[in-house]
């Protein structure tokens, strides 16, 4: 058995009911703070204590190239990826800001791109490739890059384990990876390309119809019902490593916060080939990309907010923190009617 089909740990239930209990305890009518009484109870039951806390955050970033994109798939050139990676780095990048605001662990694995990006501190050299290949004419990669993509998820979850870390964190870029995206959830979830395909970074009209018809040729010639077998078909390094990260945050107990599209399609394809991590995943926002609502339908997810965000990168998931942080804060510090010489609801 690999690594990654192991049982993730349990959420204790027993601690979510003593958290739900302490809710109706407080200065509101039950239920009044919404999605925020959820939000406080299933950390409560992640982090095994009633009051749970959310100030140690890990945001980890996967990079990597894809061969789809020679085909004009993307509105940016290759080339953007390694820029990027270095723009992460260097703190002038949207998740960068958001990071440094949570003072956040963060970190940059470069698993793949074309270019090789310059040392930093910030960044791990984990190339295994300069990009996946072109999966409309071959598979993305094969069975060797695949395992070196989901152990690269795997030790960066060792290391927000090794910090203490309360929440996991993780972000994408690769110019092309909603076409990699969009091809894993049709096949995931049996669905025609055209229900999934967005306009990615802001591709033209008319370059839709090819990208549509791409995923369409890669599906027919990728045909595999096995989760592993289509990730290794359609999937890039970076999406992948998201993989391997919820998955093993999921067996070590560290609870993860799924960002938008293209995270989602990476947690759909991590509870398809483990199913027992699911309570570990928390959601984010939904993006305006057409797919992303029909992935998380497939995952029964309930994200948390819907801002239009399409940025990717973990900055929704990184934005939706202070709203969780909030959640935690007041769970744990309003009064309760005693404590407040409230009047409680007349039975």
């Amino acid at each position: 058995m690999n690594w990654y089909e192991s049982n993730a740990l349990n959420v204790k239930q027993d601690v979510m009911d003593d958290a739900v209990a302490h809710q109706l305890t407080l200065t509101k009518p039950p239920g009044a703070l919404g999605a925020l009484e959820e939000v406080a109870i299933k950390l409560a039951g992640m982090q095994g204590v009633v009051k749970p806390q959310l100030n140690r955050i890990n945001i980890s970033i996967f990079a990597s190239d894809h061969g789809i994109a020679k085909q004009g798939v993307s509105a940016f050139p290759q080339a953007v990826t390694t820029e990027m990676v270095k723009n992460f780095a260097t703190g002038g990048a949207a998740i960068s800001v958001l990071a440094r605001h949570l003072n956040a662990q963060f970190e940059v694995v470069n698993l793949g791109t074309i270019f090789e990006v310059d040392k930093h501190p910030q960044i791990i050299d984990a190339r295994i490739a300069a990009g996946t290949q072109d999966f409309s004419s071959a598979p993305a990669m094969d069975d060797g890059q695949l395992q070196l993509a989901l152990q690269q998820g795997c030790d960066a979850a060792q290391r927000a384990q090794n910090n203490k870390s309360q929440l996991f964190i993780g972000g994408e870029m690769g110019i092309g990876n909603t076409s990699s995206a969009s091809a894993l959830a049709a096949a995931q979830l049996n669905l025609p390309a055209a229900t999934l395909v967005g306009m990615g970074t802001g591709i033209s009209e008319d370059q839709l119809p090819l990208k549509i018809k791409l995923i369409e040729k890669a599906l027919t010639l990728h045909s595999s019902n096995d989760p592993v077998e289509q990730l290794k078909s359609l999937g890039g390094f970076e999406i992948a490593g998201l993989v391997g990260a919820y998955i093993r945050c999921a067996q070590l107990g560290v609870p993860v916060l799924v960002d938008g599209f293209i995270s989602s399609v990476a947690a759909l394809m991590a509870v398809a080939i483990n199913a027992s991590i699911a309570p570990w995943l928390l959601f984010s926002h939904e993006s305006s990309e057409p797919g992303h609502q029909l992935v998380l339908a497939a995952l029964k997810a309930k994200p948390l907010l819907n801002i239009g965000m399409r940025l990717g990168e973990g900055s929704g998931a990184a934005i939706v923190v202070s709203l969780m942080q909030s959640a935690c804060a007041l769970h744990n510090e309003m009064a309760t009617f005693s404590q407040a010489g409230v009047s409680e609801k007349e039975v």
